[in-house]
């Protein structure tokens, strides 16, 4: 009765395993106003917060973004003036060491992540990491196999890893299915939530993320640069991050 108990946690566990889930991060801001940060130009008040760690970037979005290439800035924007944009390309995040990094725009952004290890170790992707969690999913419900049947847990370990190898690509080919998904659900995500080519209009209120490389790693300081859209006149904004 103990063995089958122990199947009965151990084998929920191992097909919940198979089934990672991806849930948009609704990542709430406070008015431009309350960041301690805040800097007003003609009408717009801007203010911001770095997404520097893997704990608070796992917390945004769900996952480890940083860990997949990139390091999100939001920015939150009160225009009480004219129709403003963000010049992406005079946008730079300073790390610690003084060093300027460029905005990358979102599709770079969300090829990064969809290439990174750290979102194939999320989700699972491929035959080979398909076969090798088969493998190794077939050895742990072999043993639990092993309980409840009263049978040589080394003799249903090993069975159950050569049918788990065998497997494999079963296992792999329904993680795949799903995980594209899955990543479409991610890419959608990113773009959604990214600041990037979005035109804030007047008498509104815009919050946002701008992604740079995680190459930077630490967040000092947003060099932010903004363009009224009718006269075409030219705002800096630095926004200090630590």
């Amino acid at each position: 009765m103990y063995h089958k108990r122990i199947a009965q946690i151990v084998l929920p566990l191992f097909l919940l395993s198979a089934c990672t889930a991806y849930k948009s991060q609704y990542v709430g801001f406070r008015p431009a106003e309350e960041y301690a940060n805040r800097q007003v130009v003609n009408g717009v008040t801007v203010g911001g917060e770095a997404f520097a760690d893997a704990t608070s970037a796992t917390d945004a979005f769900g996952f480890d973004i940083k860990g997949a290439g990139v390091l999100p800035v939001q920015v939150v924007l009160s225009n009480k003036g004219q129709g403003m944009e963000i010049v992406s390309s005079q946008t730079f995040l300073v790390n610690d060491q003084s060093r300027y990094f460029q905005v990358i725009p979102n599709n770079t952004a969300v090829d990064r992540i969809e290439k990174s290890t750290q979102l194939a170790a999320f989700f699972g992707k491929g035959a080979g990491k398909g076969a090798l969690l088969g493998a190794a999913g077939g050895a742990i419900l072999g043993a639990a196999l092993g309980i409840v049947t009263g049978r040589s847990i080394g003799e249903a370990l090993g069975k159950g890893a050569a049918i788990g190898a065998a497997g494999g690509a079963v296992v792999g080919g329904v993680k795949e299915g799903t995980s594209d998904e899955r990543e479409r659900t991610i890419v959608d995500d990113i773009r959604n939530k990214g600041l990037e080519g979005k035109t804030i209009p007047p008498d509104s209120i815009a919050s946002g993320f701008l992604f740079f490389p995680a190459e930077a790693d630490t967040a000092r300081e947003l060099r932010l640069q903004l363009r009224e859209r009718e006269t075409g006149k030219i705002h800096s904004v630095i926004l200090k991050l630590k």
